[in-house]
């Protein structure tokens, strides 16, 4: 179930609210002791956090819970922080003392042989909380029903993305963006496709300088902007690694793209997802101010698109 873009509700006490995790998605199911990591987008990606197996062992019965996985830097969820695990199938023992993983869980779909879906907010709530899980990479965060104003300006306060407001007596809606759950972001943030790069100048000479970027429209990728900041070295290092087996002569977009872009582009397979970070978008479709996020492994290019 996801969540729709939206301003606090103006009924609180219909709604209850909860931190907005700066991380990646998963399912967690657990069975006879056993913990699988499903993304988004149906990856199996149990073995990339390998600290959250002992989940399980906290449950008696078979379950599948929904949550978000995050990397803590300075107290706060840090999705740059974040990258280097997501992209790390089998973490060397390394990187796991380095960047160590949370789950932070906030729902329940099915407890033994029982479906949860059709059940309330607040009935799967309690039932959540019932299960007492604890440990020392996952959690049960707080949830705040009828409080939104303050939720909203705790969070901005403590640098925090957002919040989500969901409907007390709404059902879990797998697979739809419903709008009885709602992303209330101190930030805008939107997912797009990496469709090309342009070549750096200066301290970037021969590496990615900016990456062209575009969102899934009626006749297929419409160009979105370009972002070049929010780069570390090793990132683009990394970008440039990903992208070079990626090129192509002809641009993947639907339309044209303009001049003073594609004059000096170099065009990829339109494989890659990326988040940014702006203030609006222009009246011609374009992202204002951009600064990169990180990739998103967990979404597919053809379902990026311009988030409401």
């Amino acid at each position: 179930m996801l969540a729709g873009t939206g301003p606090l509700p103006p009924d609180d006490e219909r709604w209850s609210f909860e931190v907005k995790w700066d991380g990646v998605r998963v399912l967690a199911a657990a069975e006879h002791g056993r913990l699988r990591l499903t993304s988004r987008n149906g990856n199996d990606v149990t073995a990339a956090y390998p600290e959250l197996a002992g989940l399980a062992a906290q449950l008696d019965t078979a379950a599948l819970l929904d949550g978000e996985v995050v990397a803590f830097s300075g107290g706060r969820p840090d999705f740059g922080v974040l990258q280097s695990r997501m992209h790390a199938r089998r973490p060397p023992p390394a990187l796991l003392r380095e960047v160590p993983v949370t789950l932070m869980l906030f729902d329940v779909l099915h407890l033994g042989d029982r479906s949860l879906l059709d059940a309330g907010y607040d009935e799967r709530r309690a039932a959540l909380l019932a299960l007492g899980l604890e440990g020392p990479h996952w959690s049960v965060p707080a949830a705040f029903p009828g409080t939104g104003r303050a939720v909203f300006e705790a969070t901005l306060a403590q640098g925090m993305e957002g919040v989500v407001a969901k409907r007390r007596d709404s059902r879990y809606e797998p697979g739809r963006r419903s709008d009885c759950w709602v992303k209330v972001k101190h930030l805008k943030r939107q997912s797009t496709v990496v469709a090309g790069w342009k070549p750096g100048e200066g301290g970037r000479s021969g590496r990615v300088g900016s990456l062209l970027l575009g969102v899934q429209g009626d006749d297929g990728l419409v160009f979105a902007g370009h972002v070049g900041t929010g780069f570390s070295a090793p990132v683009l290092r990394m970008l440039g690694e990903r992208l070079a087996p990626l090129r192509r002569e002809t641009s993947p977009f639907a339309s044209d793209v303009p001049r003073e872009h594609a004059r000096t582009a170099v065009w990829v397979e339109p494989r890659l997802v990326c988040d940014v970070e702006f203030t609006a978008w222009t009246r011609d479709g374009r992202l204002r101010h951009p600064s990169y996020k990180g990739l998103r492994e967990d979404l597919d290019p053809a379902h990026v698109v311009v988030e409401p």
